[in-house]
């Protein structure tokens, strides 16, 4: 019975895979030089991307299993894994700020990658166990449209990661492996789910909180900065309704 779970949990989550792929390739479309006000558009655009998947990819998911399962009130595992993420974040941002002294570009490239590949990791694992635990009917059916909703907010989030970092200086095959790398633990995690599915399905809104906080302080930390004036606040507005519908209209 594992094998049959494992292929569909493969199928599923090398979909959303794929999604990521397809948007870090925007990067390839760049050009080389760095406009302040393309940069501040592509920073606020991400950073309103992030912050939309933070509340509902990550937080209002997290909330909804906690009130299902009765046992704790919703708003205690987010907040707490909240914190936690973003208090993880500043430990890694001071670490690797006395590691790159000479370049903030590599202490944004870090943390960036960083808070997508936390984010990452939860929705990989929810996709994994929807298609493990999917038969036929109506059960496959709502996890196809899970990776789907998913598969499609992965194509700007992986754009979120490359054309930033493609600003910040770095190679159009760097900025492309950077969000490329971080999509890439969906299937990873995803099958990892599945074969440890007992124990994974209890700490998931304690995950998907901890991404979520790691999310918000990259976002203000790094990209919302980046971003100011009147065009890089519309941007972020323009980002975060963008991932507002998607989130909303997919499920």
């Amino acid at each position: 019975m594992l094998l049959p779970s494992l292929l569909r949990a493969s199928a599923g989550t090398g979909f959303i895979f794929m999604m990521s792929l397809m948007g870090s390739a925007l990067v390839f479309f760049m050009t080389k030089e760095v406009n302040p006000r393309l940069r501040a558009l592509i920073m606020g655009f991400a950073a309103g991307i992030m912050s939309a998947a933070a509340v509902w990819s990550l937080l209002l998911p997290a909330i909804e299993q906690v009130e299902q399962a009765g046992r704790l009130p919703g708003w205690f595992p987010a907040g707490t894994g909240l914190l936690m993420g973003g208090l993880f974040l500043g430990l890694a941002d001071t670490f690797i700020e006395r590691r790159s002294r000479d370049s903030a570009a590599i202490q944004t490239d870090s943390l960036l990658f960083t808070a997508i590949t936390l984010h990452n990791i939860p929705e990989g694992m929810a996709v994994g166990l929807a298609f493990a635990m999917a038969g036929d009917g109506e059960a496959i059916t709502a996890a196809a449209a899970l990776a789907f909703g998913i598969g499609i907010q992965n194509f700007p989030e992986g754009a979120a990661i490359s054309l930033p970092l493609r600003q910040l200086g770095f190679s159009r095959r760097r900025s492309f492996a950077m969000g490329a790398l971080s999509g890439s633990v969906e299937p990873v995690f995803g099958i990892m789910a599945v074969t440890a599915a007992g124990w994974v399905r209890p700490v998931m809104p304690w995950l998907l909180s901890f991404a979520a906080g790691a999310m918000l302080y990259v976002s203000a930390n790094e990209l919302i900065p980046d971003s100011r004036g009147r065009l890089g606040s519309m941007s972020y507005i323009s980002g975060f309704m963008l991932m507002m519908m998607l989130d909303v209209a997919l499920g």
